[in-house]
């Protein structure tokens, strides 16, 4: 049973998820704004255009459609995050946001009337097909992408498990367009997952965050310290790639290593129930009554070496996540900027069974940074292994219509470190050779994980100076 606390928490922090599984509230907003006097002059504007497309369009269109791609407009162009659902449509995003349904795994945002790939979610269709992060989807099947909202092409993506669809990929690397034919499947991912690197270094990954992701989370970290037997000399917590999801994921994932009640984020709109200041409390994350969540995790946890690892892929919950834990100096952020979406988007009930996803939202950093457009800069910036795929990575502010940064433009975030790419650390993610063919016929080996061996290095440099700290 949800607390009401957190039935307040109506908010989504991830762009538009093809077969990502989220548990979101649904919340209805009064209209206080309801006596607004109408703009009449734009309203006759809106009439006359009307109806002239019911009288001289080469085809006869139904009224329903056309002002159903109205509002989708009014929506879609205020920002690449809101979104109309009709019925239908709405009835399949709360059903996709709470069980499982067939899909690709693809998270996506609108560019200038395109589809650009934010990230593939691991372990998916796309994933494993190969669709990379800042690919532009042309086609559909035989339906090309531009002018299709985001809604309608995750309706085009979505489909029964086993059934198949055809994506045609523009990447800038490649002078011709790829295509890409994929099997639907039951899109089930783990959001949690976590490994010892070596002897007294822990290692857990969150793929998005999901309705369960704080419980699963602390059952990982007790199970590395059940595994490591002695406590753990370090950890690296594995945000790459990582689109976001629910809020109180985020804020629970962070309350692990904060003291209690220390603030996570805080959020600020336009009416009373977008601001919000949530602290790592488990009012604010904890879905039931009882014992915490992290009960069973060793209090050693709040101060153990902690790196995070963050990429231009890593989103929304994820960003929250690294700005909470940068601004209290709990942990060192390690790789390259991440997304920049500091926005929080409502979805919101209408009265004819539809909804409407709407930003709602900025979130601001404890220490009130916007991170809208801008991302989080890392302390120690690692390139990715594959510089030729982060250079082409999207942002938040690569997406048309996207939010404007609202702190002050002369402000700048101190650049981060640069390092150099260590060798390969010991027993850490050796590479694996793949029984796929490369261009040329021949086997290829999967390149060594560069970030996530620099950042085992730090944790390693880290019990170093520990160890010569005077007592």
């Amino acid at each position: 049973m949800s607390t009401p606390r957190l039935r307040k928490i109506a908010l989504l922090t991830t762009g538009a998820l093809i077969g990502g599984a989220l548990t979101i509230s649904i919340q209805a907003f009064a209209d206080k704004n309801s006596s607004s006097i109408l703009p009449l002059e734009e309203l006759r504007t809106f009439a006359e255009v009307f109806g002239r497309i019911k009288q001289d369009y080469v085809e006869p269109v139904e009224d329903k459609k056309l002002l159903n791609e109205a509002i989708k407009g009014m929506l879609s162009g205020l920002d690449p995050h809101s979104d109309y659902y009709d019925p239908e449509a709405f009835k399949e995003f709360r059903e996709g946001t709470q069980g499982e349904f067939g899909g690709l795994g693809i998270e996506i945002g609108a560019e200038d009337g395109l589809v650009k790939v934010v990230a593939p979610i691991e372990d998916t269709p796309a994933q494993k097909a190969g669709i990379k992060s800042g690919d532009l989807i042309v086609k559909i099947d035989e339906t090309p992408v531009r002018g299709l909202s985001l809604n309608d092409a995750v309706k085009k993506m979505r489909g029964a498990a086993g059934s198949k669809v055809t994506l045609t990929i523009a990447r800038k690397t490649e002078s011709k367009p790829l295509v890409f034919t994929l099997t639907r499947a039951i899109i089930k991912t783990k959001s949690v997952k976590s490994r010892m690197l070596e002897p007294g270094f822990g290692y857990v990954r969150i793929t998005q965050f999901q309705e369960h992701t704080t419980e699963n989370f602390a059952q990982a970290l007790s199970q590395l310290y059940k595994d490591n037997k002695t406590p753990l000399k370090g950890m690296v917590l594995d945000l790459r790639d990582d689109p976001g999801g629910v809020l109180h994921g985020a804020v629970g994932v962070s309350a692990a290593f904060l003291p209690a009640d220390a603030l996570v984020v805080y959020t600020e709109g336009r009416v009373s129930d977008s601001k919000m200041r949530l602290y790592a409390n488990p009012r604010d994350y904890q879905r039931s009554k009882g014992a915490g969540y992290y009960a069973n995790v060793p209090a050693a946890i709040k101060n153990v070496p902690l790196v995070v690892l963050v990429n231009g892929g890593s989103a929304s919950a994820s960003e929250i996540v690294a700005g909470a834990l940068q601004d209290h100096k709990r942990a060192v952020i390690v790789g390259t900027q991440t997304f920049g979406k500091g926005s929080v988007q409502s979805v919101l009930p209408l009265s004819n069974n539809g909804g409407i996803k709407m930003t709602t939202a900025r979130y601001f950093t404890p220490n009130g940074r916007s991170i809208q457009a801008k991302g989080i800069v890392p302390d120690i910036q690692v390139e990715e292994s594959n510089d030729a795929m982060a250079s082409l990575r999207i942002r938040e502010a690569d997406l048309e219509h996207h939010l404007q940064n609202p702190n002050d433009p002369a402000e700048t975030t101190k650049p981060a470190v640069k390092a150099s790419a260590p060798k390969p650390a010991a027993n850490a993610d050796k590479p694996e050779k793949t029984d796929k063919a490369g261009k040329n016929g021949e086997g290829s080996e999967t390149p060594p994980d560069v970030q996530l061996n620099q950042a085992l290095n730090i944790l390693k440099v880290q019990q170093i100076l520990i160890k010569k700290t005077p007592s």
